[in-house]
């Protein structure tokens, strides 16, 4: 199934003018205008060592070199990450809590979860996009012999039954190990983690078989030699690992999936201190030295108007609304 294209229908046309409305008739006040005069934190849903984590730590030294105020992260993992962003709605609107939210955040927990303790498309403002990543389809070399997504095809159905770690239920490498196992024709058990740091030393000691994971969080494992990439999950080959094939070219057809994320704040935040963020995201996704160091870590740095990241949240909103259904993923 592809992710990346489709359209928004007209209820979150709405939704998202709505919530752009709401943020843009807020005035300017005094304290907007100096706005960071003290630390700002940002709110990580996930553990230390992740994708998210480590992309936000290098977008953190950035906006501290350029307001001159520390911005400081917080990891608050559990629920999917929607602990960390409860945790983000539930603080003042006043730009000193960031949320580092993804895609689950905005697109797929709110199909996955009976509860939700906010409401994605009323209760968090992005203030502009920060990155997209692939996923990466990870086997580790000293357990699986297997050299391509054929080869590890047909060692799995020889094997009898294979298991596949993700970083929890409903994220996007569980619902693409979902999808690559149906269609496959594989028999195979999920097994989900708090993140890759949980993940990658299972796959190490042959607990697990394989992942189809963020590219973000294996690459030291890759380049060490400990993992071994079979495809990624982009619609080209990433740069930084131009001898890996796509997911299509591996023989698996319509699988592109691409992670992104958004820097959001609660809703309410004024519009001034939205924009001053938009305008930092702006900036450092122009230079060249971070978005190096983003390829290297596996992730493609992004800048949007909050408007921009609105309209895209909308698009994925709709498509992966049933990627979920088609999983049978709930979680109560």
């Amino acid at each position: 199934m592809t992710m990346r294209h489709g359209f928004p229908n007209r209820r979150h046309v709405l939704a998202s003018m709505a919530a752009a409305g709401a943020f843009a008739a807020i005035g300017a006040r005094a304290e907007d205008s100096r706005w960071p005069d003290h630390p700002v934190r940002i709110i990580v849903p996930y553990p230390a060592g992740g994708s998210t984590d480590v992309l936000c730590r290098i977008l953190a030294d950035r906006m501290k070199e350029m307001f001159g105020q520390p911005f400081v992260i917080e990891n608050r993992p559990g629920a999917g990450g929607n602990i960390g962003i409860a945790a983000v709605t539930g603080s003042p609107p006043d730009g000193y809590t960031i949320g580092a939210a993804t895609i689950g955040h905005f697109a797929i927990n709110q199909y996955l979860y009976s509860k939700m303790p906010y409401d994605a498309e009323r209760d968090i403002v992005p203030a502009s996009l920060t990155w997209e990543l692939p996923n990466v389809f990870v086997v580790a070399s000293e357990h699986c012999p297997a050299k391509s997504v054929s080869e590890f095809i047909a060692w799995a159905k020889q094997k009898g039954r294979v298991s596949y770690g993700s970083p929890g239920v409903g994220t996007s490498p569980h619902l693409s190990g979902v999808m690559f196992v149906k269609q496959a024709g594989l028999d195979a058990v999920h097994v989900p983690f708090r993140g890759a740091a949980q993940t990658i030393p299972a796959m190490l000691a042959g607990d697990v078989n394989f992942a189809i994971d963020n590219l973000a969080s294996y690459v030291p494992a890759i380049s060490s030699g400990q993992m071994r990439a079979l495809a990624v999950t982009s619609a080209q080959r990433w740069p930084t690992m131009s001898d890996v094939p796509t997911m299509g070219e591996a023989g698996i057809k319509d699988f592109v999936v691409t992670s992104w994320a958004a820097l959001v704040v609660p809703t309410g935040t004024p519009r001034p201190i939205i924009d001053k963020i938009a305008g930092a995201m702006k900036q450092i996704a122009a230079e060249e030295e971070v978005q190096k160091r983003f390829l290297v870590g596996g992730a493609r740095i992004l800048s949007s108007t909050p408007e921009g990241a609105l309209a895209y949240a909308a698009k994925e909103r709709a498509l992966w609304k049933d990627v979920v259904a088609a999983s049978g993923a709930r979680i109560d």
